[in-house]
């Protein structure tokens, strides 16, 4: 399995999202990038993009509370870290993907791996 938490971002291929403008401070957005859920958030301004699916019961995550920089899944409570992807708290016990984020000439952009 690829392990998105550490891809190299010189590997990646940026997709445009949105302007910057459209995802407000403590606001996310939720984006299918092919197969792939992703939500992205705005925390303090800085921007981060997390795989949408809780790696406990493959629900969706990203409606869930954020405590600082963890989401926490509506379900079960698992927590993720939406810096780095990484599980924080049971009952999930595998990390999520976490995508680099970037602007561009005020637009958000969004590194997937390519294949």
């Amino acid at each position: 399995m690829f392990n998105y938490t550490t891809f190299d971002e010189t590997k990646a291929e940026f997709v445009d999202i949105a302007p910057v403008s459209e995802l407000p401070n403590g606001e996310r957005l939720f984006v299918d990038l092919g197969d792939k859920p992703i939500v992205i958030f705005n925390i303090a301004g800085q921007f981060f993009a997390i795989g949408d699916v809780c790696t406990h019961d493959d629900g969706p995550l990203g409606d869930g509370m954020l405590e600082g920089f963890n989401v926490v899944c509506p379900r079960h409570g698992a927590e993720f870290d939406v810096r780095t992807g990484k599980v924080v708290q049971m009952p999930a016990v595998v990390d999520i993907p976490a995508y680099p984020v970037r602007v561009v000439d005020g637009v958000l952009q969004v590194g997937v791996p390519r294949d």
